[in-house]
């Protein structure tokens, strides 16, 4: 069952203060430029993505990381979408975060900390450890709450980042902790990030994660690899 996306306004506003493939005149499909593209990383506008940025076949993800449903693809669809057909030129893959809590933030910031190269292993390096540390968020003590919950933002997602280890994951990312820091701190980094989260569930009518969109088109009732991989094989 995914979870339902809470479309907590206040939140957003406080933190912020495409597979049709293209054809010829002709009707053949147009050829797919070669490159390098399981090796093409680019930062968008709202998130990160791998592939051919012209590619006919545009696949957006749309994810918390405090979903358990969202850690499950990453162990399953990721990196089969990544190895399978991203490298064809065919598919560009993007990952964009939906913002539901101040845990959200902060591992969206810690994801997005250093070069845009980094962020799909940052991103795995936090998901693969989703268990972990979710679990002790589920079992915070008001001390740890209150901490999460007042004071600055910055002040906020470094306890955050504390209280569940994600020093410890970034620093096997090759990370110092100054380092992690100073993406936590970045407001302006997380006033776009909730930005853009609020501006894709209102485009979109997003409603669970995850949830994906291909060239442009929610795919109504696809919020796993399963039924995901059935799309892309039939119109591969």
């Amino acid at each position: 069952m995914t979870k339902r996306i809470a479309l907590a306004a206040s939140l957003s506003l406080a933190l912020a203060g495409s597979l049709a493939m293209g054809a010829s005149a002709q009707g053949q499909a147009k050829p797919v430029a070669k490159g390098n593209w399981g090796a093409t990383v680019a930062e968008t506008s709202g998130g990160h993505r791998i592939g051919n940025p012209d590619a006919p076949t545009r696949l957006v993800e749309f994810m918390s990381y405090t979903c358990s449903h969202c850690a499950d693809f990453t162990r399953t669809g990721d990196a089969a979408i990544k190895m399978l057909y991203v490298p064809t030129g065919k598919v560009s893959y993007e990952i964009r975060h939906l913002v539901r809590d101040p845990v959200d933030m902060t591992a969206a910031l810690a994801a997005h900390c250093g070069a845009p190269t980094k962020f799909f292993g940052n991103h795995d390096a936090i998901m693969s450890r989703f268990d972990e540390w979710m679990g002790k968020a589920r079992k915070t003590t008001q001390a740890q709450q209150a901490r999460w919950q007042f004071g600055t933002p910055a002040a906020r997602f470094k306890a955050i980042a504390s209280d569940l280890d994600f020093y410890d994951i970034m620093e096997t990312r090759g990370y110092t902790r100054s380092e992690l820091d100073q993406c936590l701190t970045d407001e302006t980094k997380a006033r776009a990030i909730a930005a853009a989260s609020s501006a894709d569930i209102e485009t979109f009518g997003l409603r669970a994660t995850p949830s994906f969109v291909m060239n442009g088109e929610l795919l109504e009732g696809t919020h796993a690899w399963t039924p995901l991989q059935k799309v892309l094989d039939a119109r591969f």
